[in-house]
């Protein structure tokens, strides 16, 4: 088989998909030519172009194509794109093409791989992972999956000795990968439209934890049985590795780590909620074993600002605070609400969640439910199909679910008609919540509460 370092040339179909956009960038950093397709632009196409990537938005064989040789270009593409004249070219002509799994799974074996793996918390953690590094100064590179605000990206080139990579569990990805070092999260029941049930997914994530060598590191959140050995980390519970004494101060969070040997006291950030506490402390586990003393760990958690998307909140003069975030499980939803009760048990929270595939919905409609009904008032979005078809999932619609909510103030709307609902609506607190194009909202909600 060629190594991927024969290669001259990247092209990607789907290219502004946050996995994708990441690996594009990562090749076009390492002095490849770099282009692609993608449906639709979004700032992170945008970003692609500006940075020198060459993207186009029709699908169709242009004399660019043509002139592409088989022999010095690797297509990659995304699973969730399925039929494409480009991708058929690509087929006909005998280009080689894989997913864009098996080629981050070729990256990391020429590297330091640590790989972070989990239903909910990867990209928090990951993305911290890498700033802590960054910030230590180490000879790595990063492809996360999301927009790490410190870097104002989703990959960062300081070093080819260590990757530190998101490792998505969706259509069995991260088995692709090659580990020296590990994380896993959670293994909450998720995508059960490719594992079918909780326990096939359990062993997903065991299949994952024994690719990391008998030599590496494999740190486990308390209460995970990954089916080896494994170092444990918790929150407010003795573990391997684990913090306390959270206080929220202000809009800071201070809390002590431990470690099996010491204590270190008074780690403060701005990152709120204590599944963060959570994440903070696997990042903190995984690079303190890489011999980063604490003292500059302590400087790195004080600088983490977070990932765009995942609770980025804005305050304004009015006293009215808006809340954006990704969450797109039951899980997640729980963890950003209830973070926000705490936070502001008094004030009136106006949610408005945009539901991610039909499948999702349909499995988990009981949890969405009972986790939405703690908002004080409710705009249920559309769902948002991405990969899914509509005819194959009949009666799953936001009515359906609306239906088993049993909050009084609820209502069903279109993305379109979204802005100026929200616009009517009486609250304190705003929150934006799902993984689908509800961003789209966000710059305009902003401008209007300003």
């Amino acid at each position: 088989m060629q190594p991927i370092t024969t290669y001259q040339n990247f092209y990607f179909i789907g290219a502004g998909g946050i996995g994708m956009s990441a690996l594009a960038r990562y090749f076009h950093a390492s002095g490849n030519k770099v282009l692609g397709y993608d449906k639709t632009v979004t700032k992170l196409t945008s970003a692609l172009v500006s940075e020198g990537i060459d993207l186009t938005f029709e699908d169709e064989i242009t004399d660019t194509l043509k002139s592409l040789r088989k022999e010095n270009t690797l297509v990659i593409y995304t699973p969730a794109i399925k039929k494409l004249d480009i991708l058929n070219y690509f087929k006909e002509e005998g280009f080689r093409i894989l997913k864009r799994a098996e080629v981050l799974g070729m990256v990391t074996q020429n590297t330091n791989c640590i790989a972070v793996a989990g239903t909910h918390g990867k990209t928090t953690t990951s993305s911290l992972v890498a700033h802590l590094c960054k910030e230590a100064d180490l000879p790595f590179s990063c492809l996360l999956g999301g927009i790490a605000e410190n870097f104002k990206s989703n990959f960062l080139f300081n070093g080819d000795e260590i990757s530190v990579v998101e490792a998505d569990e969706y259509d069995r990805s991260f088995l692709q990968l090659s580990p020296d070092w590990a994380v896993v999260t959670s293994i909450d029941a998720d995508h059960l439209d490719i594992y079918g049930d909780k326990e096939t997914i359990e062993q997903g994530f065991r299949e994952f934890a024994a690719l990391v060598p008998d030599d590496g590191q494999l740190f486990v959140k308390k209460g995970i049985d990954i089916g080896r050995g494994s170092q444990s980390y918790a929150v407010n519970e003795t573990a391997d590795y684990y913090s306390d004494n959270i206080q929220e101060i202000g809009d800071k969070t201070s809390f002590n780590f431990h470690t099996p040997t010491e204590t270190i006291s008074d780690f403060t950030w701005e990152i709120p909620g204590i599944h963060n506490v959570e994440n903070a402390t696997a990042a903190l586990a995984v690079v303190s074993n890489l011999g980063v003393d604490f003292q500059m760990l302590k400087r790195g958690i004080a600088s983490f600002k977070g990932i765009k998307r995942r609770y980025t909140k804005n305050t304004f003069g009015n006293g009215k605070i808006y809340i954006d975030d990704y969450a797109h499980h039951p899980t997640e939803l729980n963890a950003v609400i209830g973070s926000i009760k705490t936070f502001y048990p008094d004030k009136k929270l106006l949610v408005v969640f945009q539901p991610h595939l039909y499948s999702r919905t349909h499995d988990f409609a009981d949890n969405f439910a009972q986790s939405l009904d703690e908002a004080d008032e409710l705009l249920l979005l559309d769902i948002y199909p991405a990969r899914e078809l509509q005819e194959n999932f009949e009666g799953i619609t936001s009515d359906w679910l609306a239906e088993k909510i049993t909050l009084q103030k609820k209502e069903v709307s279109t993305l379109e008609e979204a802005f100026n609902k929200i616009k009517e609506k009486d609250f304190d607190v705003l929150l934006t919540v799902g993984a689908g194009n509800i961003d789209t909202l966000y710059d305009g909600l902003v401008e209007w509460l300003n």
